[in-house]
């Protein structure tokens, strides 16, 4: 059934506003049942749709609703759109790469506001990973909508499924039609010099037509069919691969399961067996006769070193392989600060999609800052800041529907409350009508506990993290509002009244924020030390001052939520003599656990050992920059939380320790880190212990920084950096290579020693060397330590925003030796 809101717009004008451009349509389609075919997708109804093309609504507001046209690209791994005629030559893409999650209907922020006109049956939304915005669509008919959804779905799976070398042939073969300016399936050496500009690499030119001619058999200066299939292969070829395999198979250049197992043995894979190499060859040999004889070729050799067996990273850690059944205050806990923002802390827009992106990367505390709202409904939003608002009951709903997409194991709602008793309460009933049986409201044995439940035992569990209601404040009258709210009030109204008079510019926004949100971060830290002071000054007494400013009143109803993780207050001087108090988190700013761990390092990390510990970034970071983690991580911190929103080495490092264990948002401390008598003391580690050489090879089809000059090859280098306790912390990098960025050869050593190879991260980064500034970013992998594999290993390289850069990959032998 055609959507109504379509029906109001006028066919002609559809018609007159939007082409279909196709230089060559039978090239295209043949370009496009080729890619196909290889997806075991050239029959599928809903594909073959796409690669036609439909019309869609893009929506933005209420206001701006356009119609766009969308087709699968030939490669069938890009999407296209055109605008409108009028500007022919803005059109776009985007990749199946970069896509996170397709939800069809009313399932986003934007469509729940905007598209009430269409049907929720002819609205789909694509997310992306990253910082890119959600693309909300209207379809004219329901079949049309749930064809692409469909259709995106099978392409994705069949993208994910795919081996590296069918990657990196489907990759090859999208430049080669590229590069074929007439469409004729034939490559002229004007061509080829096409082609190799736009996979990165600069070839001399008699070398090039060296090898164009050898490859032309029928001397018609034109590759055509088998020809070009040969220069792809000579073009593909891998020297140092051929080399390792030659040095095991011997003469007869076959490899055997006897030769394999030599080569698993040298990998530093000591209890693989002959079996395990039986299995390899029937997993990656390509040729039927070799498998049936157990024995490997230098293609099904290929196969295996660029498949997850020959991956960096170990493939036994990918699925959850830690014991789940060990206190909460045992994990580093993938944490999230001011989750609701999708850009700066200053005036960025908040939104629930936010929620829904740190979930979709393993996230498992998420932070609410909650303000009072009109008409009785609580906000989410940065408060004394112009960020935008989004209310409370939607992100306690998109938590319902996505908190357990990615991971079973609890989520911890951060609470900051700055919200009056009746909102308080609302609130509450909030929390407990939609998250239902998912919250936690009381101990999972009734009992006051000794120590924190576990990740297994609260499996699609929310635990609510906030303040609780003091004997005091439960005593207390609840007529007059707290001081604190009134001066918060006052503040903002002081703000507000400041900055439309200098609105100017958004520098003097920020000049006009800063002062108060720099006096409250470094006053919070005073007043948290001065009311325990007090608190414990009174307690002694036996009597309370009632001369003491008062605390902002706590709703019973919101208190009664907060079971496992109360906050509370931390200070130095408590350390030392501090006894276990599992159910109390405190939340200190980095330069306070800063502090901690370089003034009572042991001392801080024995507190971790029972209570969970939460940090945050300074609210002087204006632009929601992020801090190291590792420094954290080394003081036992587990809610270490950072701004996803905001890519760099920082969110790079989170990535990778939340990579392995299943990606579930949980990883095990090391022992020392999780004894309540430990020694260790993260500024005083020890002697090192572990040597690690890494030996950089090689890289393969590095992307092109600048699409847009086509002589623009990248000069690629390859740094290597260690994170782990201070001494631990080092980076080397290789030389550059010039002009070169499809396969690049180093053969540089880079050697590192380690104390604690526990905590550490290895971070693999490629930038594209530039003499006169800084360098251009290429791609980077991160992972801990203890999960590098040994060998030679391919490291399959990821984008600042964490979407693959496939086929891009690293080529390096890694040895680590223990003294």
């Amino acid at each position: 059934m055609p959507c109504p809101r379509w029906k109001r717009r006028s066919g002609g004008e559809l018609e007159s506003s939007f082409r279909i451009l196709v230089s060559d349509g039978g090239s295209q389609e043949r370009a496009a049942l080729r890619a196909l075919k290889k997806m075991d997708l050239n029959e599928d109804e809903d594909v073959l749709a796409m690669l036609k093309g439909s019309q869609f609504c893009k929506i933005r507001s209420l206001k701006w609703q356009k119609v766009r046209f969308y087709r699968l690209q030939e490669d069938c791994m890009t999407v296209w759109f055109q605008r409108r005629f009028r500007h022919p030559k803005s059109h776009h893409v985007f990749s199946l790469q970069h896509i996170e999650a397709v939800r069809q209907g009313h399932q986003s922020e934007g469509l729940r506001r905007y598209g009430g006109a269409f049907p929720s049956s002819c609205c789909l939304t694509i997310t992306f990973k990253g910082r890119c915005k959600n693309l909300d669509l209207a379809a004219s008919t329901e079949e049309e909508a749930q064809r692409w959804v469909r259709g995106l779905a099978k392409l994705r799976a069949r993208l994910d499924a795919m081996s590296q070398r069918e990657k990196l042939d489907h990759w090859i073969h999208g430049y080669l039609h590229q590069a074929d300016s007439d469409h004729d399936s034939k490559m002229s050496f004007k061509e080829i010099k096409h082609l190799l500009q736009m996979v990165n690499v600069t070839m001399d030119d008699m070398y090039a037509h060296q090898l164009f001619k050898e490859c032309d058999s029928s001397r018609n200066e034109q590759l055509e069919d088998a020809e070009i299939e040969e220069f792809l292969r000579r073009l593909l070829k891998r020297p140092e691969l051929e080399e390792i395999f030659y040095r095991y198979s011997g003469e007869d250049r076959v490899l055997s399961a006897t030769e394999l197992l030599e080569f698993l043995h040298d990998q530093g894979e000591e209890g693989a067996t002959v079996a395990q190499a039986q299995h390899l060859i029937r997993t990656y040999e390509l040729n039927e006769k070799a498998k049936q004889h157990n024995l490997m070729m230098l293609d099904g050799f290929m196969m295996f070193l660029l498949s997850p067996d020959g991956a960096v990273l170990d493939p036994t850690h990918k699925d959850v392989y830690q014991d789940m059944n060990q206190p909460l205050s045992h994990y580093f806990i993938s944490s999230s600060h001011n989750t609701y923002l999708t850009q700066s802390q200053i005036g960025g827009v908040s939104s629930t999609e936010a929620y829904i992106r740190a979930f979709a990367q393993g996230c498992r505390c998420v932070e609410l800052d909650c303000w009072e709202g009109p008409d009785g409904e609580p906000v989410v939003y940065h408060g004394h800041t112009f960020t935008s608002k989004i209310l409370f009951r939607d992100v306690i709903q998109a938590v319902r529907d996505h908190a357990f997409s990615l991971s079973p194991y609890p989520v911890i709602l951060s609470l900051e409350n700055h919200c009056g008793m009746q909102q308080q309460s609302t609130m509450a009933h909030y929390l407990r009508t939609i998250l239902g049986n998912m919250l936690v409201t009381e101990t999972l044995d009734g009992k006051i506990p000794e120590e924190l439940p576990s990740p297994e035992q609260l499996k699609g569990k929310v635990l609510v993290k906030g303040k609780k209601q003091t004997v005091h404040q439960k005593k207390e009258a609840l007529s007059d509002p707290p001081a604190e709210d009134k001066e918060n009030e006052l503040k903002l109204l002081k703000v507000k009244s400041f900055t439309k008079r200098r609105k100017s510019s958004t520098h003097k926004l920020e000049e006009s924020v800063l002062p108060y949100i720099e006096e409250e971060e470094e006053g919070k830290e005073e007043q948290d030390e001065k009311s325990e002071e007090e608190e414990e000054g009174e307690a002694e007494a036996g009597q309370y001052n009632k001369q003491t400013k008062k605390r902002p009143q706590i709703s019973s109803r919101l208190s009664d939520l907060i079971v496992y993780c109360c906050s509370s207050h931390l200070n130095a001087m408590d350390l030392p003599g501090i006894q276990p108090q599992p159910c109390r988190v405190p939340s200190l700013s980095e330069r306070k656990a800063r502090k901690f761990i370089k003034e009572a390092g042991n001392h801080f990390v024995r507190h971790n050992t029972d209570q969970l510990c939460r940090v945050y970034p300074l609210g002087l970071r204006m632009t929601s920059a992020n801090y190291n983690p590792q420094e954290m991580w080394n003081g036992g911190c587990q809610l270490v939380a950072l701004n996803f929103q905001t890519p760099g080495y920082e969110m790079d490092l989170n990535n990778g320790r939340f990579l392995v264990n299943g990606k579930c948002g949980y990883v095990l401390k090391p022992a020392f880190l999780r004894q309540r008598d430990t020694t260790f003391d993260p500024e005083r580690p020890g002697p090192p212990q572990t040597t690690l050489i890494i030996k950089v090879l090689t890289a393969q089809q590095l992307p092109k920084l600048n699409r847009e000059k086509p002589n623009s090859i990248v000069d690629p280098l390859v740094r290597v950096e260690i994170y782990g306790v201070p001494r631990d912390c080092a980076q080397k990098e290789t030389n550059y290579v010039l002009n070169n960025g499809f396969n690049p050869y180093w053969g540089e050593t880079l050697q590192f020693t380690l104390g604690v190879p526990e905590l550490a991260l290895v971070r693999f980064v490629v930038e594209d060397y530039d003499i006169t500034s800084f360098n251009d970013f290429v791609g980077q992998f991160t992972l801990p330590m203890c999960s590098l594999k040994q060998g030679y290993r391919h490291i399959h390289l990821f984008s600042k925003d964490g979407a693959s850069l496939s086929p891009a990959t690293l080529f390096v032998h890694i040895q680590i030796k223990n003294q």
